[in-house]
């Protein structure tokens, strides 16, 4: 199987996964950390890929979405974006939304802490 159809098929078969440096509980940069512990912190459900332990999968999702960074976040299928598109959607309450929209549970209540913590 190609990096290609691994990264598909995990994108497919789970509502949310994060593309990332390291893994949910021990990530391994800055801004893989920031977004998994939104994440973490919301109680969402999420797969992490950690693309240290494959340089074809490293390279692979970049090429799969067309951007240039990790962490990448996908929800239902759809790339949703890096840390600051992440961190900015939270702070709005668009992240909320998105999850409200796609039918993926999270606590409301910890995304408002992160919100009045923020502010």
């Amino acid at each position: 199987m190609t990096a290609h159809d691994q990264i598909k098929t995990t994108v497919s078969e789970n509502d949310v996964v994060l593309f990332m440096k390291g893994t949910k509980s021990m990530p391994q940069c800055g801004f893989s950390s920031r977004v998994a512990g939104v994440l973490n912190f919301m109680g969402v459900d999420f797969q992490d890929v950690n693309v240290l332990a494959n340089d074809e999968i490293r390279q692979g999702i970049k090429d799969f979405s067309d951007w240039p960074t990790i962490p990448q976040l996908y929800v239902k299928g759809e790339f949703i974006g890096g840390c600051d598109i992440v961190t900015e959607m939270t702070l709005s309450g668009e992240l909320d939304q998105l999850f409200d929209e796609k039918g993926v549970a999270y606590n409301k209540d910890a995304a408002e802490q992160i919100r009045a913590h923020n502010s």
